[in-house]
């Protein structure tokens, strides 16, 4: 109990009950990686100050624009991931604070001169997440191409640890599937993870006072407190929405 909190050795143990009692049950084996990732996620949570940012940016031209995009290039097609990989690469650029770490000793940050980026990958066997290495010296289709490779080879055959490594942000997108909002857990030692889900479509003025309808992007940043304050994360999310909304990210396709 040396390396246990004070508050957490206090708890009341997790009822170890018998399901059986109440009904028929089948019992069957937890998957390796998602009892790996469970033991990582349940360390972050617990050590971790979480705070969630929640804000939507507005992505009707930047979708305009892929879609564009996608109709020219058949064979290279630009997904919604894909850009915000690219996005976040520009977002830690202007917001350094987010591209370093806590010091094993609390009181020192690590600051990164690169720009490495995870992105949360569903698979049959438990959440995986692939590191895209040089994001801001990418291109757009290369990030596309690179990201559909992993995700194939993580839903295949599995990563390697080292495939995993070296992020400096994460992302975790769940717009394939839904949702208005979450909050996900920092992959540590990073300072921050971004969430996102389902674009929605919201009513807004346009210049003349009529309502016009806008694409919106509902984005969670979840960040460690200790190193990042409210105003930083809401400045981040802000960035992270004016690079997607910058034409010349498609400059760089």
């Amino acid at each position: 109990m040396r390396d246990v909190p004070a508050v957490l050795a206090g708890l009341a143990p997790i009822p170890d009950a018998d399901f059986s009692e109440f009904g028929p049950v089948e019992i069957t084996d937890l998957p390796r990686i998602q009892q790996l990732t469970g033991a990582f996620l349940g360390r972050n949570w617990v050590t971790i100050p979480h705070v969630t940012h929640h804000d939507e940016v507005d992505v009707t031209d930047t979708e305009r624009r892929r879609h564009a995009w996608n109709t020219d290039h058949a064979d290279t097609k630009i997904t919604p991931v894909a850009l915000l990989v690219l996005a976040l690469a520009r977002a830690l650029r202007d917001n350094p604070k987010f591209n370093a770490s806590l010091g094993a000793d609390g009181k020192s940050l690590v600051q990164k001169a690169y720009v490495n980026i995870g992105v949360a990958v569903d698979t049959p066997k438990g959440l995986m997440v692939p590191v895209l290495r040089g994001v801001d010296d990418k291109t757009l289709t290369g990030i596309a191409r690179e990201l559909a490779a992993l995700a194939e080879k993580a839903r295949g055959k599995g990563l390697s640890m080292a495939e995993m490594s070296g992020g400096c942000i994460t992302l975790s997108s769940l717009g394939h599937i839904g949702g208005t909002a979450f909050t996900p857990i920092i992959n540590a030692p990073e300072v921050a993870v971004l969430g996102a889900v389902a674009i929605q479509i919201r009513p807004a003025p346009d210049a003349d006072g009529a309502v016009v309808w806008r694409k919106m992007l509902p984005l969670s940043l979840s960040y460690d407190h200790r190193v990042i304050n409210g105003a930083d994360a809401a400045r981040f999310v802000k960035s992270v929405g004016a690079a997607l909304a910058d034409p010349t990210l498609f400059e760089q396709a």
